[in-house]
């Protein structure tokens, strides 16, 4: 009895409209028509006997047993993927294609440092890099979408293996005139739970500003904006409140061409750790170790 089995192609389409949940998306993702990725769904339901997706003309609906198919798919694409690290990994050290997830609370500030010696001294690395936030950049790695992530510990990554970079520093940042004099620190009792301005949730640099201060009346109190550091920077500038900002981003010059002030959080932990992650047991642990170490030189 002759067995025909699914294609890596087939299983990476179902996996695409998973994640994306709608035909034209994924098949962007595949760079593929759209009537491509159809039809190679189609023949892989009928491949299998079973019903995969419901389809209509606005939801794209997984059936029962399409959800546990793909998640078996998932774990096929990542060890099909290993075995092309497997054989990166034997050759020249960071070579190949090596896809990195970076949060927006690093991303901007570190990579402008990092990029220019990775492309002197790693020329046959082709990084591709994906600015999420860390839940998001977490669950892609443990899906084998991306390959390493770039975040702040602590936070909940799951079963991974990570090379710790450096610590960075707390500061509160404010307008110039708020302070007079200008302390040359401040404690973490002094700052106006009614004025303090974080990111939302999904941030974890809100978790580590609000641990750092331990005060739970922050938590309660702060105003937590769904932005960017840049834009809380220019609400602070006009009066708006405070806020705390790593340490990297105000050397990248973040409060550049502004009339705002920055001092260290004066409190017990006053720092987030900056740390690389990836999937333990991975055959491209070598690299990931020495992509850290870059990392850490860079800062």
């Amino acid at each position: 009895m002759t067995t025909y089995l699914p294609t890596l192609k087939q299983l990476q389409y179902l996996v695409a409209l998973r994640d994306h949940g709608h035909f034209g998306r994924a098949a962007d993702t595949c760079f593929v028509t759209q009537s491509t990725l159809s039809a190679g769904l189609r023949e892989l339901e009928t491949l299998i006997g079973v019903t995969l997706v419901e389809r209509t003309r606005r939801v794209v609906r997984f059936t029962p047993v399409g959800e546990r198919i793909t998640d078996k798919a998932r774990r096929v694409l990542r060890e099909a993927e290993e075995l092309g690290d497997l054989a990166r990994a034997a050759g020249q050290p960071l070579s190949g294609d090596m896809r990195m997830s970076v949060i927006p609370t690093i991303a901007p500030f570190m990579l402008p440092r990092i990029l220019p010696r990775l492309r002197t001294d790693y020329p046959d690395l082709k990084l591709y890099l994906r600015e999420e936030p860390s839940g998001a950049a977490c669950e892609g790695l443990h899906n084998g979408r991306t390959d390493c992530v770039l975040l702040a510990l602590p936070f909940a990554s799951g079963d991974v293996a990570s090379a710790p970079l450096f610590a960075d520093r707390l500061f509160v940042a404010f307008p110039e005139q708020e302070y007079a004099p200008c302390p040359t620190s401040i404690a973490a009792a002094d700052i106006d739970e009614t004025r303090l301005l974080l990111l939302e949730d999904g941030h974890c640099l809100k978790d580590h500003a609000l641990s750092a201060c331990n005060r739970p009346e922050l938590r309660a109190e702060a105003t937590m904006l769904g932005t960017s550091l840049h834009t809380i920077v220019q609400m602070v500038d006009n009066g708006l409140g405070v806020t705390i900002l790593p340490e990297m981003a105000i050397d990248a010059g973040i409060l550049a061409h502004t009339r705002v002030a920055a001092r260290p959080l004066d409190a017990a932990h006053p720092t987030r750790d900056i740390a690389l992650i990836w999937r333990r047991a991975s055959p491209r642990e070598r690299d990931f170790r020495l992509l850290a170490e870059v990392l850490a030189e860079a800062r």
